[in-house]
């Protein structure tokens, strides 16, 4: 087989179409953390056999959106404080990246106003009271903010921590009281790309993510270690070998 004999895929296979329903799920809060997956249930909902559906769990557990627990079988993942330190961790240095790009390409104005769209969008969200809609925007505004770097590689590292934002923003949703502006937070950042200083810039950002921090992992800060997460299970002990006897 040569190159010339490669040809185009038109159709994901049966198993990755349920895999991206399933991620798309457990993202938008439909599949809470937590919750079993029943095959049985499952393979009926998408008129599947059970083959295609356990390959898409399959690729989800190797995501890490998944756990398998034995003979008890698998599970959305519950993100662990230290799970979630590490996630802003890491996106504080991808958006920080990001904006940094944006800002020496002299892109910050033009960034800014299609940021200013979905920042709308998220105030109406809030002013609705719909947590769906105002996770959906919160995310978008953050994926925006990476896409508009135009570094492929920083969009790649920020599609990789996608479904566990979406998870934390939904949980942050809970954090905020009645009279805390949170629209104020994201038309800071908007703003501070317009102004074009750098170094504001960055500290606007590494200060929405420390809010956050401090709202889901109470008692740390991302100037600290962040909590520890518990360490791998001990690698079963060798066997001696024995001895052949003549």
């Amino acid at each position: 087989m040569t190159l010339a004999d490669l040809r185009p895929v038109n159709q994901d296979s049966t198993a990755a179409i349920i895999a991206r329903q399933l991620r798309a799920a457990i993202m938008n809060g439909a599949l809470p953390p937590g919750t079993q997956l029943g095959e049985a249930d499952l393979a009926a909902r998408f008129e599947v056999s059970r083959g295609p559906l356990r390959e898409a769990m399959q690729r989800l557990v190797q995501e890490g959106l998944l756990r398998s627990e034995r003979n008890r079988g698998l599970f959305v993942i519950e993100l662990e404080p230290a799970d979630v330190y590490d996630i802003y961790v890491a996106r504080n240095a991808i958006e920080q990246a990001a904006a940094r790009l944006i800002l020496r390409a002299n892109r910050g104005g033009l960034v800014a106003d299609r940021l200013a769209v979905i920042h709308a969008e998220l105030g109406t969200a809030i002013k609705a009271g719909d947590p769906a809609a105002i996770g959906d925007a919160d995310g978008r505004f953050h994926e925006e903010l990476v896409r508009a770097s135009g570094s492929t590689r920083l969009t790649r590292m920020a599609g990789t921590l996608l479904v566990e934002s979406r998870m934390c923003i939904g949980a942050l949703q809970r954090t905020y009281q009645p009279d805390e502006d949170q629209l104020a937070e994201h038309g800071a950042l908007v703003d501070g790309l317009r102004a074009g200083n750098e170094i504001a810039l960055l500290k606007l950002i590494e200060s929405h993510m420390e809010d956050a921090v401090v709202r889901l992992v109470p008692g740390h800060s991302l100037d600290g270690a962040g909590p520890q997460q518990p360490p791998p299970p001990a690698a079963p002990a060798a066997k001696p070998r024995r001895r052949k006897t003549r």
